[in-house]
């Protein structure tokens, strides 16, 4: 194959791929404004859930760098 029909055939790809994400952002972009999709925050992670093994409980929040 010619190096130029390789390199169309890729961009070709490439474009329809961007084509396709806009479509869909644009689809969930209307689907959170009319909300059927909820946005929530993730869950924090809080020391005093009682899942931390008792061996590394105590140490420091912070350590200084390298």
């Amino acid at each position: 194959m010619n190096r130029n029909v390789i390199i169309v055939v890729v961009l070709v790809v490439l474009v329809l791929l961007t084509a396709v994400q806009a479509v869909q952002l644009s689809s969930l972009k209307s689907s959170i404004s009319s909300g059927k999709v909820s946005v929530g925050s993730a869950p924090s992670a809080s020391s005093s859930g009682g899942s931390l093994p008792s061996s590394i409980e105590n140490l420091p929040s912070m350590q200084g760098g390298c």
